[in-house]
């Protein structure tokens, strides 16, 4: 794939990607539907009142979620291929056991994500693989990394507000 961001624009991205609230906000969603605002609390309790007011606000702003009347915070389209993207991520470092060979969820698909940020980059763009100082991970680990990284290239084609540093409020 041709598309490439700027390094503020791949950085911003996977930051706001690779976050743990995020992460857990948007698969708590696919996974288990939609989520009532006043049941947000108790469906994530391990994360603060303020940890939760960000991830919604963050999603909605990036048009990854919505409130939907009588149902809650629903993924949109959007949101649901991140979900796919984020299972994606999580199934390639689980069968290449990165970080390690037991890890949370959300670990995997921010360590995945880390290691894809380099090839988003112009300068990079030819380099899927691990950065130097990571584990070697193989040439099937590597084949398997570019096929992640066309996923996360597609999605992120199709929802450039994630790239931006501000994104477009809906109206």
């Amino acid at each position: 794939m041709s598309t490439s961001f700027t390094p503020a624009e791949a950085r911003h991205a996977v930051d706001l990607l690779a976050s743990r609230t995020l992460i857990r906000l948007v698969t708590e969603i696919d996974d288990n539907g939609a989520i009532p605002p006043r049941r947000l609390a108790g469906t994530l309790p391990d994360l603060s009142a303020h940890q939760l007011r960000s991830a919604s606000d963050t999603a909605r702003a990036h048009r990854l979620v919505r409130v939907a009347p009588g149902t809650g915070l629903e993924l949109t389209d959007s949101g649901t291929e991140l979900a796919d993207l984020y299972d994606a991520l999580a199934r390639w470092a689980r069968r290449h056991s990165v970080p390690a060979a037991v890890c949370e969820f959300s670990g995997r698909v921010r360590h995945a994500l880390g290691l894809l940020a380099p090839s988003l980059t112009p300068e990079n763009a030819d380099r899927p693989g691990p950065l130097p100082d990571v584990r070697p991970i193989g040439m099937e680990g590597e084949a398997d990394l570019a096929c992640v990284r066309t996923l996360l290239i597609q999605w992120l084609a199709g929802n450039p507000q994630v790239a931006r540093a501000e994104p477009v409020r809906a109206a």
